[in-house]
């Protein structure tokens, strides 16, 4: 593993961990949005990430790392965003708001603030942890450099 695959990996990861971060506060804003422009409410936004440069199979991994063949990532990408359709969507009853239906009920996002906060908060850990990574990997790189100088 060479030192700038070190780099790229953890910057990769950064990458990623911001995008998700933009990601969870879009469906912050939009925990309101009642109407988007397709029509109905704002639904929530998902982010899923895979190995970068393709599957790997868990196995084959296993037998490199058993047999000392050694296993170096790629790092990670943002494999695609997805709207939630797991979560169900909030029903509130508000006769006088214009988007409530004949009962009376507003179909409103299925955005859960906490949950969204919770996500930011892992996010931005993962980010911190990346970004100690790439600076560790920085501080070896010119301790080598050093040892080289003198």
């Amino acid at each position: 593993m060479s030192m700038f695959s070190a780099f790229n990996i953890n910057a990769s990861g950064m990458t990623a961990q911001r995008y998700r971060m933009d990601i969870i506060s879009e469906n912050v804003a939009n925990a309101n949005t009642t109407r988007t422009a397709e029509g109905g409410p704002y639904r929530r936004k998902i982010v899923t990430f895979a190995e970068k440069g393709g599957q790997t199979s868990f196995s084959r991994v296993l037998g490199n790392a058993a047999y000392s063949h050694g296993y170096t990532g790629q790092g990670v990408k943002v494999s695609g965003v997805y709207e939630d359709y797991e979560t169900e969507m909030n029903m509130v009853y508000d006769p006088s708001h214009p988007d409530a239906d004949e009962n009376g009920y507003v179909t409103g996002p299925n955005v859960n603030i906490i949950t969204e906060m919770t996500n930011m908060i892992d996010a931005s850990r993962a980010f911190e942890a990346n970004a100690t990574a790439f600076n560790a990997s920085k501080a070896i790189a010119l301790q080598g450099l050093e040892i080289g100088k003198g």
